[in-house]
C-alpha cells in the first residue's frame, strides 16, 4: 500500500542539521505514527513520504522553507522586564506563551538584562536545512474515528496517545 492522504504511516526517523548534528531520533524509542496529508509533519517530509511503501528506507534533505521556514528578524524583540512580572523563572532558554497580532505564540528567552528581556518568536529550527533518515514500518488506512479526531489512536484508544513538545513535526 502506497502512502497517500488519509493513510496512517508508522515510521522511524532521525533528523540532523546540515552539519550532521543529530537533533532528534525515534530509533531509540517509539516510532512516529501520523495520518498522511493532515499537515502534522513539515511539508518537505510529508511530500517525500508520498507514494512510498512499508519497508522502504530513504534519506531526504528538507530545505528550511519546506521545514520550519526562514528566520524572521522581526520575531526577535526586546521588551521591558516589567511585562513579565509574576513569572518566576526568567532565564535564557525559557519558553513563554505570548499574545501577538497573530494570536498566541511560543517565544524563547534569548537574553535577560536588569530591566529588559529579549525574546525570539522564531521556531528553534527556523532557517535550518534538515536531513532525515526515514524507515517506513507500516502503511494502513486510517479508521473513521482517527480521521474524525485528526490523529492516530494507539491500542488503548484515544486516551493512549501523547504529544511531545520537542518532537519534530
Amino acid at each position: 500500500m502506497k502512502i497517500a492522504p488519509n493513510k496512517v504511516v508508522v515510521l522511524h526517523y532521525a533528523v540532523s542539521d546540515s552539519n550532521d548534528n543529530l537533533i532528534d531520533s525515534s530509533y531509540d524509542h517509539q516510532p512516529l505514527s501520523v495520518i498522511h496529508g493532515t499537515g502534522y509533519l513539515i511539508p518537505g517530509l510529508e511530500n517525500a513520504l508520498t507514494d512510498k511503501e512499508a519497508g522502504e528506507k530513504f534519506d531526504v534533505l528538507v530545505e528550511a522553507d519546506q521545514a520550519y521556514g526562514e528566520r524572521v528578524d522581526g520575531y526577535v524583540q526586546t521588551v521591558p522586564k516589567a511585562l513579565f512580572e509574576g513569572i518566576e523563572d526568567l532565564h535564557v532558554g525559557a519558553q513563554l506563551r505570548a499574545t501577538t497580532d497573530d494570536g498566541e505564540q511560543t517565544v524563547i528567552v534569548i537574553d535577560v538584562q536588569d530591566d529588559e528581556i529579549t525574546v525570539d518568536g522564531n521556531h528553534p529550527l527556523a532557517g535550518i536545512d534538515l536531513k532525515f533518515d526515514v524507515e517506513i514500518l507500516e502503511v494502513r488506512d486510517a479508521t473513521e474515528e482517527e480521521l474524525a479526531h485528526g490523529h492516530v489512536h494507539g491500542e488503548g484508544g484515544c486516551g493512549s496517545h501523547h504529544h511531545d513538545e520537542d518532537e519534530v513535526h
